[in-house]
Protein backbone atom coordinates (compact mmCIF):
# COMPACT_ATOMS: atom_id res chain seq x y z
CA UNK A 1 0.00 0.00 0.00
CA UNK A 2 2.83 2.40 0.90
CA UNK A 3 4.59 1.65 -2.41
CA UNK A 4 1.39 2.43 -4.36
CA UNK A 5 0.93 5.71 -2.47
CA UNK A 6 4.54 6.74 -3.15
CA UNK A 7 4.17 5.82 -6.81
CA UNK A 8 1.04 7.96 -7.01
CA UNK A 9 2.84 10.92 -5.44
CA UNK A 10 5.71 10.57 -7.91
CA UNK A 11 3.23 10.51 -10.78
CA UNK A 12 1.55 13.67 -9.46
CA UNK A 13 4.90 15.46 -9.20
CA UNK A 14 5.86 14.37 -12.71
CA UNK A 15 2.52 15.56 -14.10
CA UNK A 16 2.85 18.95 -12.38
CA UNK A 17 6.41 19.30 -13.66
CA UNK A 18 5.35 18.55 -17.25
CA UNK A 19 2.39 20.89 -16.89
CA UNK A 20 4.65 23.74 -15.76
CA UNK A 21 7.02 23.11 -18.70
CA UNK A 22 4.13 23.28 -21.18
CA UNK A 23 2.78 26.44 -19.54
CA UNK A 24 6.20 28.10 -19.63
CA UNK A 25 6.69 27.14 -23.27
CA UNK A 26 3.26 28.53 -24.19
CA UNK A 27 4.01 31.76 -22.30
CA UNK A 28 7.31 32.00 -24.20
CA UNK A 29 5.55 31.79 -27.56
CA UNK A 30 2.96 34.38 -26.53
CA UNK A 31 5.63 36.76 -25.23
CA UNK A 32 7.59 36.48 -28.47
CA UNK A 33 4.47 37.61 -30.38
CA UNK A 34 3.47 40.28 -27.86
CA UNK A 35 3.58 43.95 -28.84
CA UNK A 36 4.12 45.93 -25.66
CA UNK A 37 2.19 49.15 -25.13
CA UNK A 38 4.94 50.68 -22.99
CA UNK A 39 5.89 54.32 -23.55
CA UNK A 40 8.88 54.39 -21.19
CA UNK A 41 11.34 51.98 -19.61
CA UNK A 42 13.50 52.67 -16.53
CA UNK A 43 12.49 56.32 -16.63
CA UNK A 44 13.50 56.74 -20.28
CA UNK A 45 11.00 57.49 -23.04
CA UNK A 46 10.97 54.80 -25.73
CA UNK A 47 12.21 56.24 -29.01
CA UNK A 48 9.95 55.28 -31.91
CA UNK A 49 12.26 54.64 -34.86
CA UNK A 50 10.86 55.86 -38.15
CA UNK A 51 10.46 53.09 -40.71
CA UNK A 52 11.05 54.48 -44.20
CA UNK A 53 10.70 51.12 -45.95
CA UNK A 54 6.90 51.54 -46.39
CA UNK A 55 6.53 47.78 -45.98
CA UNK A 56 3.92 46.17 -43.72
CA UNK A 57 5.11 45.41 -40.21
CA UNK A 58 6.22 41.78 -40.49
CA UNK A 59 8.25 39.71 -38.07
CA UNK A 60 10.60 38.38 -40.75
CA UNK A 61 12.04 41.88 -41.42
CA UNK A 62 13.28 42.40 -37.87
CA UNK A 63 16.96 41.76 -38.75
CA UNK A 64 16.82 44.22 -41.66
CA UNK A 65 15.23 46.88 -39.44
CA UNK A 66 17.81 46.38 -36.70
CA UNK A 67 20.61 46.51 -39.28
CA UNK A 68 19.27 49.87 -40.49
CA UNK A 69 19.13 51.23 -36.93
CA UNK A 70 22.68 50.09 -36.18
CA UNK A 71 24.33 51.54 -39.29
CA UNK A 72 22.43 54.83 -38.94
CA UNK A 73 23.32 55.32 -35.29
CA UNK A 74 26.73 53.68 -34.72
CA UNK A 75 30.14 53.59 -36.34
CA UNK A 76 31.24 50.14 -37.60
CA UNK A 77 32.71 48.04 -34.81
CA UNK A 78 33.31 44.45 -33.67
CA UNK A 79 29.95 42.78 -32.95
CA UNK A 80 28.85 39.51 -31.36
CA UNK A 81 25.50 38.43 -32.82
CA UNK A 82 24.33 36.22 -29.94
CA UNK A 83 21.77 33.57 -30.82
CA UNK A 84 22.10 34.84 -34.39
CA UNK A 85 20.69 31.69 -35.99
CA UNK A 86 21.17 31.75 -39.75
CA UNK A 87 23.32 34.87 -39.47
CA UNK A 88 21.38 37.30 -41.66
CA UNK A 89 22.03 40.25 -39.32
CA UNK A 90 25.77 39.49 -39.25
CA UNK A 91 25.80 39.16 -43.04
CA UNK A 92 24.12 42.55 -43.46
CA UNK A 93 26.51 44.19 -40.99
CA UNK A 94 29.55 42.70 -42.73
CA UNK A 95 28.26 44.06 -46.05
CA UNK A 96 28.15 47.48 -44.33
CA UNK A 97 31.79 47.27 -43.24
CA UNK A 98 31.31 45.89 -39.72
CA UNK A 99 33.16 42.98 -38.10
CA UNK A 100 30.40 40.58 -37.01
CA UNK A 101 30.47 37.06 -35.54
CA UNK A 102 27.52 34.78 -34.76
CA UNK A 103 27.57 32.98 -31.40
CA UNK A 104 25.00 30.20 -31.40
CA UNK A 105 24.89 26.56 -30.23
CA UNK A 106 23.34 25.49 -33.55
CA UNK A 107 25.26 26.44 -36.68
CA UNK A 108 22.97 27.07 -39.63
CA UNK A 109 23.62 28.06 -43.24
CA UNK A 110 22.83 31.57 -44.40
CA UNK A 111 19.46 32.05 -46.09
CA UNK A 112 19.68 31.87 -49.88
CA UNK A 113 17.95 35.24 -50.26
CA UNK A 114 16.44 38.08 -48.25
CA UNK A 115 14.25 41.14 -48.70
CA UNK A 116 16.12 44.42 -49.08
CA UNK A 117 13.63 46.73 -47.37
CA UNK A 118 15.37 49.86 -48.67
CA UNK A 119 14.81 48.94 -52.33
CA UNK A 120 11.84 46.57 -51.77
CA UNK A 121 13.64 43.88 -53.76
CA UNK A 122 14.82 40.30 -53.28
CA UNK A 123 18.58 39.83 -52.97
CA UNK A 124 20.34 36.49 -53.41
CA UNK A 125 23.23 35.57 -51.13
CA UNK A 126 26.02 33.76 -53.02
CA UNK A 127 26.29 30.12 -51.96
CA UNK A 128 30.04 30.40 -51.25
CA UNK A 129 29.62 33.18 -48.68
CA UNK A 130 30.44 32.25 -45.08
CA UNK A 131 30.32 34.35 -41.94
CA UNK A 132 32.38 33.99 -38.75
CA UNK A 133 30.68 31.55 -36.39
CA UNK A 134 31.36 30.50 -32.79
CA UNK A 135 29.38 27.33 -32.16
CA UNK A 136 28.29 27.03 -28.54
CA UNK A 137 26.30 28.66 -25.76
CA UNK A 138 27.13 32.27 -25.01
CA UNK A 139 29.10 32.84 -21.81
CA UNK A 140 30.10 36.31 -20.51
CA UNK A 141 33.85 35.69 -20.99
CA UNK A 142 33.28 35.34 -24.75
CA UNK A 143 32.34 39.04 -24.86
CA UNK A 144 35.79 40.38 -24.00
CA UNK A 145 37.05 41.04 -27.58
CA UNK A 146 33.78 42.59 -28.81
CA UNK A 147 32.65 46.23 -28.80
CA UNK A 148 28.92 45.48 -29.03
CA UNK A 149 26.76 42.50 -28.00
CA UNK A 150 23.47 41.94 -29.83
CA UNK A 151 20.68 39.64 -28.70
CA UNK A 152 17.54 39.62 -30.86
CA UNK A 153 15.10 37.42 -28.91
CA UNK A 154 18.12 35.44 -27.67
CA UNK A 155 16.64 32.94 -25.24
CA UNK A 156 18.55 32.48 -22.01
CA UNK A 157 21.21 35.08 -22.88
CA UNK A 158 19.85 38.47 -21.80
CA UNK A 159 21.19 38.50 -18.24
CA UNK A 160 24.53 37.11 -19.46
CA UNK A 161 24.75 39.91 -22.04
CA UNK A 162 24.08 42.58 -19.41
CA UNK A 163 26.62 41.01 -17.03
CA UNK A 164 29.23 40.75 -19.80
CA UNK A 165 28.75 44.39 -20.79
CA UNK A 166 29.23 45.47 -17.17
CA UNK A 167 32.36 43.33 -16.80
CA UNK A 168 34.14 44.18 -20.06
CA UNK A 169 32.84 47.65 -20.94
CA UNK A 170 31.20 46.67 -24.21
CA UNK A 171 27.80 47.94 -25.28
CA UNK A 172 24.69 45.92 -25.99
CA UNK A 173 21.46 45.90 -27.94
CA UNK A 174 18.91 43.38 -26.70
CA UNK A 175 15.30 42.63 -27.59
CA UNK A 176 14.19 40.43 -24.67
CA UNK A 177 11.23 38.13 -25.25
CA UNK A 178 10.84 35.17 -22.91
CA UNK A 179 12.25 34.19 -19.51
CA UNK A 180 13.21 30.60 -20.40
CA UNK A 181 16.69 29.59 -19.14
CA UNK A 182 17.30 32.96 -17.47
CA UNK A 183 18.68 33.03 -13.89
CA UNK A 184 15.79 35.00 -12.41
CA UNK A 185 12.16 35.89 -13.08
CA UNK A 186 10.57 39.36 -13.08
CA UNK A 187 8.78 40.45 -9.92
CA UNK A 188 5.00 40.12 -9.88
CA UNK A 189 3.41 42.86 -12.00
CA UNK A 190 6.63 43.75 -13.86
CA UNK A 191 7.30 42.78 -17.47
CA UNK A 192 10.49 40.86 -18.26
CA UNK A 193 11.79 43.76 -20.38
CA UNK A 194 11.30 46.19 -17.49
CA UNK A 195 12.92 43.75 -15.08
CA UNK A 196 16.03 43.49 -17.27
CA UNK A 197 16.20 47.26 -17.67
CA UNK A 198 16.03 47.65 -13.90
CA UNK A 199 18.74 45.01 -13.50
CA UNK A 200 21.07 46.88 -15.88
CA UNK A 201 20.42 50.25 -14.22
CA UNK A 202 21.20 48.82 -10.78
CA UNK A 203 24.59 47.78 -12.18
CA UNK A 204 25.23 51.43 -13.09
CA UNK A 205 24.61 50.94 -16.81
CA UNK A 206 22.79 53.70 -18.69
CA UNK A 207 20.29 52.29 -21.16
CA UNK A 208 18.21 53.79 -23.95
CA UNK A 209 14.99 52.05 -25.08
CA UNK A 210 13.81 52.20 -28.69
CA UNK A 211 11.05 50.56 -30.74
CA UNK A 212 11.38 49.11 -34.25
CA UNK A 213 8.51 48.57 -36.65
CA UNK A 214 8.09 44.78 -36.64
CA UNK A 215 5.53 42.42 -35.13
CA UNK A 216 6.16 40.87 -31.76
CA UNK A 217 8.28 42.18 -28.89
CA UNK A 218 9.84 45.11 -30.76
CA UNK A 219 11.31 47.23 -27.93
CA UNK A 220 15.10 47.14 -27.69
CA UNK A 221 17.43 48.24 -24.92
CA UNK A 222 20.67 49.92 -26.01
CA UNK A 223 23.71 50.55 -23.83
CA UNK A 224 26.58 52.54 -25.31
CA UNK A 225 29.96 50.87 -25.03
CA UNK A 226 33.03 50.88 -27.25
CA UNK A 227 30.99 51.13 -30.46
CA UNK A 228 31.03 54.90 -31.10
CA UNK A 229 27.81 56.75 -31.97
CA UNK A 230 27.60 58.48 -35.33
CA UNK A 231 27.76 62.25 -35.09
Amino acid sequence: MMAKKKSGQNSDRLFKSLESIVTLSKHSEETDQEILGLTSVAGQAIQQVTDTSRLPRLKRFRFQLLHQWLVRNLEPCKVADIGGGKGLLSYLLIQSGWDATVIDPFEQPLPVKFKDIASDSRVKIPLHVKIPYLKGDFQPELAQPFDLLIGMHAHGCNVKIIDAAARYGCGFVIFPCCVIDEPFYPPLGMHWLESLADYAVKQGQEIYPFRLNFKGQNIGLYKEGRCRPRT
